[in-house]
């Protein structure tokens, strides 16, 4: 019988995304929680180690209102900006308490530094790790499957906790656990439908260009870029970050670049490895690069600097405090997250025996690492995720455990700008291996969710979308259920509260184990913001190096991956028409929206998606949480915001 979830604790649930995207070649398919014959103790973990912890803020609260007045159009304080040594002197950690806990920490035999100004790295050897932080470490092996190669770890079998001596000022500790748990949101075409082998996307866009090869020439034309490229606006002076969790390879982004006679800056890209970075190129790299690509072909003239660590929640607390220390990068992108609530304390603790411990308010750390960005004028957008209102559907699958209603972080932060997606208009042949075809028409831009394909599962006799195997792909869309909604969406109309009855249960099991219970009925920041095309169905190409196989065009890639380098891209462009940073980005846009000012007239800043839905949520005249504000028309957006 399969271990349960509860018994590996979070463990389990932690492992479960990566097995669906550690191989050699990208991956998107379902992942299950890992069986019990796969997961083996090895015995005591390695000799040294390091773990960061992570130093609360000494006014979150004034922090946050400060990151929406610096971004509000006619506050006093619009568009003043702080330096990072200003937010340490009016918000950062207490000198004299971090001061104090460093000490404690050496004479308990560690070596400590502080690399940001809201986290220590703290290197010591196995045993002091487990005296000090009351734990008990071992080595895990996980054994490779037809989906993915085997691969180590270092865990937790006793939750680690922070010493009294400390605790004043530590609010989250990362990096008892080492095994991979952040997943990206690169996303093929479906290649079977009902079991049966599909070729997809025989279709065209507004240019003529074929569905699936779409590039960031035709995204200009899509979305209204043009007019401000033909001002000269071509994103100069200004830098774009990407935040991400594998290696890439530059060339790549270049010849992508140049295949489109592209005038690009040259020696434009500086990758930063955090952490000793992800490794050399293989699994997640085409996410990597897809955003370099993307968000790098709409700003041709602007500078990438690329953040890389490894996709653990060490490397993604520390690749962020790193951005945001560096105060370098304007408009800042991530396609890679995971479901809200696996880093919750209230997850953790459902746990008996919790296996890694990294809980601690760990949705906190970050957030405050969003805030100090936006309080730096930096804007932050995430994916949304590629699973529709079901966020857990594509870690953790449909089979032996329900499905709750769930949205992806950190695009459910609200400092941060979440990125959905849209199917573009235009007929799309499927035809199947013995040769039937179908003709799926899409008569206007609508939310994407492939539920637009159900009657093609039908006439395939397969009505049931979970065996067809299209439920729930689309658009990440929600409600949070740990972020209050924020003041950009109080009072607007569309914006929902969470629903009652979601519960993630294992089923299949006796008798079925309740992990975690969403809570009803609360009022949480809604996503998504805002979208462009992301349907791998009307998607895009990528140029990616394989297996020193040289650069090779693969087609018919999608997913809100696209989505958040394109905003990065556009927001660049944006700055260097207007001048300056824009902070965060959700208070001008939601201010224009509601006066509307930017959804009426002959020249609409923002385009509402009134059709269509993420599999729960429905597009709407106005704000939907599958739709957003919908999609930007980026030259008169331009003209607005200048």
């Amino acid at each position: 019988m399969r271990t349960s979830l509860l018994k590996f604790g979070i463990a389990a649930l932690a492992l479960s995304p990566i097995l669906a995207h550690a191989g050699a070649a990208p991956a998107t398919g379902t992942a299950h929680a890992v069986d019990q014959g796969s997961l083996r103790t090895l015995g005591r973990a390695g000799e040294t180690m390091s773990v960061t912890l992570s130093l609360s803020l000494r006014d979150r609260a004034g922090a946050e209102a400060l990151m929406v007045r610096l971004a509000t159009p006619g506050d006093a304080l619009y568009h003043q900006f702080l330096a990072p040594a200003e937010i340490r002197a009016a918000f950062g950690p207490d000198a004299a308490e971090v001061a104090r806990a460093m000490s404690v920490l050496r004479l308990s035999g560690f070596e400590v530094e502080r690399p940001t100004s809201t986290t220590l790295k703290v290197t010591g050897s196995v045993s002091a790790m487990e005296r000090v932080f009351n734990t008990e470490l071992h080595q895990f092996s996980v054994a490779a499957t037809d989906a993915a190669p085997g691969f180590s770890f270092r865990a937790a079998v006793a939750k680690p906790t922070v010493p009294s001596a400390i605790a004043t000022v530590v609010q989250a500790m990362v990096g008892f656990n080492t095994a991979p748990k952040l997943k990206s949101y690169a996303m093929p075409a479906p290649t079977k439908l009902a079991g049966t082998p599909i070729s997809h996307a025989v279709g065209t866009a507004s240019d003529g260009t074929p569905f699936g090869a779409l590039t960031v020439k035709d995204f200009a034309k899509l979305y209204d870029v043009n007019p401000v490229y033909a001002q000269g606006i071509t994103g100069a002076g200004r830098t774009l970050a990407i935040v991400t969790f594998a290696s890439f390879t530059p060339s790549d982004a270049q010849a992508y670049w140049d295949s489109l006679d592209l005038a690009t800056k040259p020696n434009r890209i500086t990758t930063v490895n955090v952490d000793g970075g992800p490794g050399g190129p293989g699994a997640g790299s085409i996410e990597t690069t897809l955003d370099v690509e993307q968000s790098g072909g709409i700003a041709p003239m602007a500078d990438i600097i690329v953040y890389q660590a490894p996709p653990t929640v060490q490397g993604f607390v520390d690749n962020f405090a790193k951005a945001a220390e560096d105060n370098i990068a304007d408009t800042i992108s991530t396609s890679w997250g995971f479901t809200e609530f696996e880093l919750s304390e209230q997850f953790g603790t459902t746990a008996t025996d919790a296996f890694d411990g990294e809980t601690v308010s760990g949705l906190q750390a970050m957030h405050e690492a969003f805030v100090l960005m936006a309080l730096e004028g930096q804007s932050m957008f995430a994916a949304s995720g590629d699973s529709g209102a079901f966020d857990t559907v594509e870690p953790f699958g449909t089979t032996g455990i329900t499905f709750p209603l769930s949205v992806d972080f950190p695009s459910s932060d609200p400092a941060v700008v979440a990125a959905g997606g849209t199917t573009l208009p235009g007929t799309q042949t499927i035809v199947t291996a013995d040769g039937a075809t179908f003709l799926v028409t899409i008569p206007q831009e609508r939310v994407w969710g492939l539920d637009y394909l159900e009657p093609v599962c039908d006439a395939l006799g397969v009505p049931d979308p979970i065996e067809c195997g299209i439920f729930s792909e689309g658009t990440g869309g929600g409600v949070s259920v740990f972020f209050d909604v924020p003041l950009t969406q109080i009072g607007l109309a569309g914006v929902q509260i969470s629903q009652p009855g979601q519960a993630f249960i294992e089923t299949d099991v006796t008798p079925p184990i309740d992990i975690f219970n969403l809570p009803a009925n609360f009022a949480g920041r809604n996503t998504p913001d805002l979208e462009f095309n992301a349907d791998p169905g009307t998607g895009y190409e990528v140029f990616l190096s394989s297996n020193g196989s040289g650069v090779q065009v693969l087609n018919g890639f999608g997913g809100t991956s696209f989505v958040a380098p394109q905003l990065n891209g556009v927001t660049a462009l944006l700055g260097q028409n207007a001048g300056h940073r824009f902070g965060l980005f959700t208070v001008p846009i939601y201010a224009l929206a509601r006066t509307g000012i930017a959804t009426l007239g002959p020249d609409p800043a923002l385009h509402t998606i009134t059709t269509g839905d993420n599999w729960f949520y429905q597009a709407r005249n106005g704000y939907s949480p599958a739709a957003g504000l919908g999609t930007i028309e980026v030259a008169n957006l331009a003209r607005l915001l200048k």
